[in-house]
């Protein structure tokens, strides 16, 4: 009795493991629904697919859906997308948001977009609705030396044709903020820029920065526009530093020359009347000089050190006449 109860438990469990085998590899919810959505998918399709390790949902749900937007598709191609790396579903979903926009977007196309990395039903989606893209502020400087800061709003559209190698978002605020940059130096004065922003737009307009880009530029429109520092004066005032600098070190150079020049001049004085007493002595041996002569010459240079003392002090006061 146990046994055979055993036995019959072993063989509910086997029975239900199989029937869960057989369900995993054999959606028959998934069939049926597309069976009643109108799709015809065999049974071996859907096998076959949980033996390539695809999930059949993710396949049968977007082919209804495209089924029931009249756009044909086919289950490989699909099966393949998926294998490369590829989202279906958002795939499917451009397409036929695509279709009813009136926009040519072919399956090979659309993969190929979704393989580059790009989302293609925002691409899709920016084709409709124009998207507007703000750069950061940008910083100009017109002729007359003041800066000149803009911010420009960008209203683009995506180029389907060109989103599989065309450059993004950031290459549009780099040429729009270059544009803008170049615009602002060609003005005579700031006051030009600030009169008319709108001149901006038209320059940048007119360098076709879409080109090469994943999308068509509609219009551009500048958002503020602020007054910055006065660079021109700023930059006069450090060459002036500069100057300034450069002429107080050759100042201080001559100085030193000066200074060098004086001391060695004296250096030769002193050496000078070092000489005087071997002179005198040479004098008195040879008899070109008698004592009488050399008290003379003292006494001479005694009234004179006297004289000299007596000019330079100032003037005794003088008794007041009574």
């Amino acid at each position: 009795m146990d046994s055979g109860l055993m036995s019959l438990v072993v063989i509910l469990v086997l029975s239900l493991a199989a029937l869960f085998f057989i369900l995993y590899f054999v959606p028959l919810g998934l069939w049926i629904t597309a069976i009643f959505s109108g799709v015809r998918v065999s049974i071996g399709t859907l096998v076959g697919m949980r033996l390539r390790k695809v999930p059949p949902a993710d396949i049968i749900r977007p082919f209804i859906s495209a089924t029931k937007a009249g756009i044909d598709l086919e289950l490989g191609q699909m099966e393949a997308h998926y294998l490369a790396g590829g989202n279906v579903e958002r795939v499917v979903t451009a397409i036929i948001s695509a279709d009813r926009a009136n926009i040519d977007l072919p399956w090979k196309r659309a993969t190929a977009i979704d393989l580059a990395g790009r989302d293609v039903l925002e691409a899709v989606q920016v084709s409709v609705n124009p998207k507007v893209i703000q750069t950061p502020k940008v910083s100009g400087v017109a002729r007359d030396g003041i800066q000149v800061m803009a911010v420009a709003r960008v209203t683009v559209r995506a180029n389907i044709e060109r989103l599989v190698g065309g450059a993004g978002e950031e290459t549009i605020i780099a040429r729009v903020g270059e544009g803008t940059v170049s615009s602002i130096g060609n003005a005579n004065t700031h006051k030009e820029v600030l009169e008319n922003p709108d001149r901006i737009s038209k320059l940048v307009l007119e360098r076709g920065l879409d080109s090469g880009t994943a999308f068509e530029i509609l219009s551009i429109d500048i958002a503020d526009v602020d007054v910055g520092r006065n660079i021109g004066a700023e930059l006069q005032t450090d060459q002036a530093e500069a100057d300034k600098r450069i002429a107080q070190a050759k100042a201080e150079e001559r100085r030193a020359m000066a200074v060098a020049e004086e001391q060695e001049m004296r250096a030769r004085v002193v050496g000078a009347e070092a000489e005087v007493p071997l002179a005198l002595a040479d004098a008195f041996r040879s008899g070109r000089l008698g004592v009488m002569d050399y008290y003379r010459m003292e006494n001479v240079r005694a009234d004179t050190t006297m004289r000299q003392s007596l000019a330079e002090e100032p003037d005794a006061p003088t008794a007041p006449v009574r």
